[in-house]
């Protein structure tokens, strides 16, 4: 399989019946067309760096078509990947706004949106199977980040500790940073700033 026929197979899925159901009821009460589907990850795929998410925003990506994608995490998170040469342009507001990724891609532990911010453990276990099957398309990855102990858990060899800032080494040798989601939540708070953030990006 190639990476096109995998990302046509993430948006057509309709695994997890909750999800579908919770995806769809959000677009009728909304003016905006949605894009209301699975999202696939995106970004260059002779990167380097993969940065992994937990899962769409209801009106963020699964509004646009794209992960981090016109929502305020997004923001926080393009405007990172600019200033440290990662991203051509400050802003992801949508599928056709240009923004171009070099050395880094970006995708997802859970491809829909969930009810709550909260996908169950069966539905990460199921969708998570796409993301270690987009891994293997990456074939010049040596960095991780990820953003948010959901997908640290579900990227991570199982029991492994969450530790924000450490840098862990997968058994390919691939390097591994663990950092909090750049949510509202936690850069509005100064969990996560945006020094930090760049710093970490600059890390490796």
């Amino acid at each position: 399989m190639s990476l096109w026929l995998l990302n046509k197979e993430i948006i057509e899925c309709r695994k997890c019946p909750r999800l579908v159901e919770y995806r769809e009821s959000i677009v009728p009460k909304r003016e905006e067309k949605y894009w209301d589907r699975p999202i696939p990850g995106f970004g260059d795929t002779n990167g380097w760096l993969l940065l992994i998410g937990s899962a769409p925003a209801p009106h963020g990506g699964n509004r646009t078509g794209r992960i981090f994608t016109g929502d305020p995490s997004g923001d926080f998170l393009m405007q990172a990947l600019f200033e440290t040469g990662f991203a051509n342009q400050p802003n992801s507001d949508s599928r056709d706004d240009g923004l171009v990724l070099t050395g880094c891609y970006i995708s997802d532990i859970v491809r829909c949106v969930p009810p709550k911010h909260k996908p169950t453990l069966q539905e990460c276990r199921s969708c998570v199977a796409y993301l270690k099957e987009e891994v293997t398309y990456l074939k010049k990855l040596t960095h991780v980040i990820t953003l948010g102990r959901l997908a640290f858990d579900h990227f991570m060899p199982p029991k492994t500790k969450f530790e924000f800032g450490k840098v862990y080494t997968l058994e390919t040798g691939v390097k591994v940073l663990a950092c909090y989601h750049p949510s509202p939540r936690n850069t509005n708070t100064g969990k996560l700033s945006a020094s930090l953030f760049k710093s970490f990006l600059r890390k490796f």
